[in-house]
């Protein structure tokens, strides 16, 4: 059974930046992508940022673009979002999503989350 630690979030002044981590452990089957979505009080959950094992190609959501990176470390098994310019909007929390794939089968592993704050 795969495991995620989320850790790095916290409070924020607008404007300020956080760099959150996720840890996979319990891996058997091979992490096909890592991302991180993020859900404000009385919104759905949405995509900040996604990235593939193999080859690192990312993706990003709409709301957060060109104000994060998204990294991975494959040795490790975690993956890294660099929240830069943070504004109020971005208080949510944020959870890191693993995939897998055993056999032809795709599943999905969720972290408890991280909160983060963003304000003065």
């Amino acid at each position: 059974q795969v495991q995620l630690v989320e850790s790095g979030g916290g409070l924020v002044q607008p404007g300020g930046s956080l760099r959150l981590s996720c840890a996979a452990s319990g891996v058997t089957f091979r992490i096909i992508d890592m991302s991180w979505y993020r859900q404000a009080p009385g919104k759905e959950r949405e995509l900040a940022a996604s990235i593939t094992s193999a080859g690192g190609s990312t993706a990003y959501g709409d709301s957060m673009k060109g104000r994060v990176t998204i990294s991975r470390d494959n040795a490790k098994n975690t993956v890294y979002l660099q929240m830069n310019s943070l504004k109020p909007e971005d208080t949510a929390v944020y959870y890191c999503k693993a995939s897998t794939i055993q056999g032809t089968i795709r599943y999905d592993y969720w972290g408890q989350g991280t909160q983060v704050t963003v304000s003065s």
